[in-house]
């Protein structure tokens, strides 16, 4: 049977004369998908175990059922013609109607069926998604292959079948898991249905967006009613998923050992060491052969040396599989002699260990109803908590080091939008590196930018063909896209369910002509319609509204040059005459450090001017952030307009930010006025830098604009600051950063109200590597683990300390470390706290396993266990990888 057939168990009573036909057919159909011969003795073990009620793959009972054993049995097996009436023994309704008297537990049985567990048994979309259909795979405009697609009946993942020629039964089928899909697409909403489906209908196209890198999954279905099926149903499931509870995601005993069950293919009671890598990869661990065999034979698994499990054996490797020794110590520690922690024992864990001093045997009471998993067990109705239920309390968001109630919008948002850091992305449309690597409309959707909360897009505008502005990075071999397309994305998927609702600013690096320009203004006013702000909130020309505010949220703003001032948009100038007008020409290509593009950008000043001639309707649209040189800090007497934004490059912002004095004028400066940084030019290979310095001086935009396509500590950092606050794109920056009054200087700390001084001990009684994924497949050796506590902040502040390493991973399934240290952070409020995973290497360079960045006014404050739920280098969580540590924060005094 393939992995993840969906079973249903048949007794000999429901079939009356039928058995034998139902048993010989299942073993004939199991031995052509496993190409193998069945023996007599196997064929009567099958029917003897089949008159007990043994399973059958639902997805074979319509080809038993019309002649597909048949024609295997009796014609060349690799014959395309269809069974002759008399071989076709069951047409499709008798089939149907067969099936449905047959096997009645195949759909409501809820203990058959595994997607019981999202409440989606009865679904219809779920229902056609598990029959499965035909689908043509999108790849070109001359790739279009017919796939067959199922989701199988774990509801966990989509099969797929290729009929390629010249491969193994085993690489003709692949699969797709539900849990590294982020969005289902209807119509032509990916670059390439846009590209390779136009001559398609759109009611019968969709697209599967993945969470990684990996390349979308178009699709085309052959009627409105299928593709709806296919849209809807993978909707519910993914809903499903995210908004399963965390007791229902951590019923990790029941689950681990229908798994166990499921991996023994064969139903012998035993389990082989390949039955045992498809079961650890049915529960998300992936591991290479050596260590799995490690676990299968050195863990005092294999007692009876058979080279498989059996019974005892198997529940043995179970109980070694969910085994968390620190948490038997805790619990042991609060709990009697039965096993069983009482409601006033559970308060005393909390009030002790967790420093929850406002906890009362009310909320203890609330926490055993929670996560207390047997729900009609004597512990829940005792008001008691079993080892089971203390363990997915420290595995839930009560137990996390994130302070859940920072995952909600809860800082003051009526402030204005100077007073606040704003996620932002540099070149946003490419997707590699600065020269040559592609640009794609996906870059704004799904590398990092919109549906990660990114709130300043970047648009490169040059002349393109047909009189339509294209995007790209100009000079460079980097490819091109439509100005139309982007908008186009924008405009979908700014404000999508799930993302913020505060404004998003558009930054036009404008290098077009005068006509491409109006096209350009023409393309947003048709496009984003009233999304598009186009007039002063409330008439408001002395200082910035706030995001709050209803006429900002939904709304995007360009930032771009102007003509003109911004009390001029609402007074008797508005319509003023002029049509164009030299402004000066930001080129961000002439910083960088390419013999090519330095050349161009030379060549070019030769033949122009340092200005460009500036349409007066792309002008018009540009409000709040008019794009300005930077001269210096304002004067007392003469200040600039709040609206002038000026670009800074990263080496100039850190010049400013650095120098004593400077960085005091800095942050005054940022008060008032928005400010952008951008990366050095000799970042061709898209890198960043760090934007922690540049935070600590109130720079906004970007601090600043980073490349979102590329992975690293520096993006950790950026993406760990925007999960505050709701994930929503802006970050209240600290009182003393938003004081006209203030004398705070990042190089120079003295007393102020910043100094809020803590000492944050992290202490690290037991990490244990939960599920710690290889990334390094091409390694043959087990992992060598070592955590890293990172603290980035004032330069006072920062530090970093590692724990041993832990050669081969320790003696078993999760490593642990017994180690204790601690730093002192002098302002709190700009600190970040990194906990970085590495497979250690004394060769090379050690590989990224993964990481969680936190701000440290985001942690659970005082003391307490905690876990932390890595994130892969893209940002994206682990199904199951985790540290647990212990966190104590003291005031240093």
């Amino acid at each position: 049977m393939r992995a993840g057939r969906g079973l249903c168990c048949v007794h000999s009573r429901h079939l009356g004369s039928w058995p034998l036909i139902i048993i010989l057919c299942v073993v004939d159909v199991a031995a052509v998908s496993c190409n193998r011969e069945i023996n007599e003795s196997s064929v009567q073990k099958y029917t003897y175990r089949q008159s007990e009620g043994t399973a059958i793959p639902i997805g074979r009972a319509n080809r038993l059922l019309t002649g597909t054993y048949w024609r295997r049995k009796h014609q060349d097996p690799t014959s395309r013609t269809p069974p002759t009436p008399e071989q076709n023994l069951f047409q499709e309704p008798f089939a149907a109607a067969f099936t449905s008297a047959l096997f009645p537990t195949m759909e409501h049985n809820g203990t058959f069926f595994p997607c019981n567990s999202i409440g989606l048994q009865d679904d219809g979309d779920l229902m056609f998604l598990l029959k499965g259909s035909q689908l043509l795979k999108v790849k070109s405009g001359s790739w279009r292959k017919e796939r067959f697609y199922k989701l199988q009946e774990d509801c966990k993942t989509i099969w797929q079948e290729s009929k390629r020629l010249l491969k193994s039964p085993e690489s003709q089928l692949c699969t797709v898991s539900i849990e590294d899909i982020r969005d289902v697409r209807p119509g032509h909403k990916t670059e390439g249905m846009e590209k390779y489906a136009k001559d398609v209908p759109e009611h019968c196209c969709f697209s599967i967006v993945f969470k990684d890198q990996r390349k979308n999954l178009d699709l085309i279905a052959n009627s409105e009613v299928v593709a709806n099926h296919w849209i809807a149903g993978l909707k519910k499931i993914i809903a499903k998923n995210n908004s399963m509870s965390q007791r229902q995601k951590l019923q990790q005993y029941s689950w681990i050992h229908t798994c166990l069950r499921k991996a023994d293919k064969n139903k012998d009671n035993k389990m082989s060491f390949k039955e045992l890598k498809n079961f650890l990869k049915e529960v998300n661990i992936q591991m290479d052969d050596s260590y799995a065999k490690q676990i299968f034979q050195v863990q005092q698994c294999d007692k009876s040396k058979t080279e498989t499990l059996e019974d005892e054996e198997i529940e043995t490797f179970y109980k070694m599989l969910t085994e968390r020794k620190e948490i038997d110590e805790i619990f042991a520690k609060y709990s009697s002699s039965e096993g069983i922690m009482s409601r006033d024992n559970l308060l005393r864990f909390l009030q002790e260990e967790q420093q929850e001093k406002d906890g009362d045997p009310e909320s203890a009471v609330s926490l055993i109803d929670k996560y207390e998993p047997n729900e009609t067990g004597a512990a829940k109705k005792q008001q008691n908590l079993t080892k089971d239920g203390f363990l997915m309390y420290l595995l839930s968001a009560d137990g996390n080091i994130f302070n859940s109630s920072h995952s909600k919008v809860y800082q003051d948002m009526t402030q204005p939008l100077s007073h606040y850091l704003v996620s932002s992305s540099h070149n946003t449309y490419l997707m590699e590196d600065q020269l040559r690597g592609p640009s794609s409309t996906e870059a704004y959707i799904r590398y990092r930018a919109l549906t990660k909360g990114c709130r300043c897009v970047e648009l490169d505008c040059w002349d393109g063909p047909n009189s339509e502005p294209v995007i790209y990075h100009g000079y460079t071999l980097t490819s091109k896209i439509l100005f139309s397309d982007a908008i186009k994305a924008i405009k979908n998927y700014a404000f999508k369910v799930q993302t913020s609702p505060y404004p998003v600013i558009i930054s036009l690096e404008n290098h077009c002509s005068l006509e491409q320009q109006k096209m350009m203004a023409q393309h947003m006013k048709q496009i984003l319609g009233d999304m598009l702000l186009v007039m002063p909130v409330e008439g408001n020309i002395s200082d910035f509204p706030s995001p709050e505010v209803q006429q900002l949220k939904g709304k995007i703003l360009v930032k771009g040059k102007k003509l003109n001032k911004l009390e001029d948009t609402i007074g008797t100038n508005r319509n003023s005459g002029i049509e164009a007008e030299d402004v000066s020409d930001e080129d961000e290509a002439a910083e960088m450090e390419d013999e090519f593009v330095k050349k161009e950008v030379e060549q070019k000043r030769t033949v122009q001017t340092a200005t460009l001639k500036l349409a007066k309707e792309l002008s018009d649209i540009v409000i709040y952030c008019k794009s300005v040189h930077f001269h210096g800090f304002d004067s007392i007497t003469s200040p600039r307009p709040f609206y002038e934004m000026s670009s800074f490059t990263e080496s100039k912002a850190q010049k400013l930010a650095q120098e004593f004095g400077i960085g005091t004028s800095f942050i005054h400066y940022n008060m008032r006025h928005l400010s952008r940084i951008y990366p050095a030019g000799w970042r061709t290979d898209s890198s960043n830098y760090s934007p922690v310095d540049l935070w600590n001086v109130g720079c906004q935009i970007g601090t600043v604009a980073l490349n979102f396509q590329t992975p690293g500590p520096e993006m950790d950092v950026y993406q760990g600051r925007f999960q505050d606050n709701g994930f929503s794109g802006y970050v209240l920056k600290p009182d003393f950063l938003r004081d006209k009054q203030s004398k705070f200087n990042p190089k120079s700390i003295t007393e102020g109200a910043w100094w809020t001084r803590k000492k944050l001990q992290i202490k690290v009684q037991i990490i244990s590597g939960q599920q710690l994924p290889k990334v390094n497949k091409s390694k043959n050796s087990i992992v060598d683990p070592r955590v890293t506590v990172e603290i980035h902040g004032v330069q006072r502040d920062n530090g970093k300390k590692q724990t041993k390493v832990i050669e081969n991973n320790g003696t078993g399934f999760n490593p642990k470390w017994d180690e204790e240290f601690g730093f002192d952070i002098d302002v709190p409020a700009l600190a970040l706290v990194r906990f970085v995973v590495e497979d250690y290497d004394a060769s090379t360079k050690n590989d990224f396993m993964g990481q969680y960045t936190i701000p440290f006014t985001c942690l659970k404050q005082g003391t307490g266990y905690r876990h932390i739920h890595l994130l892969t280098k893209n940002g994206d969580p682990y199904p199951s990888a985790m540290l647990f540590v212990h966190i104590n924060i003291l005031d240093a005094n």
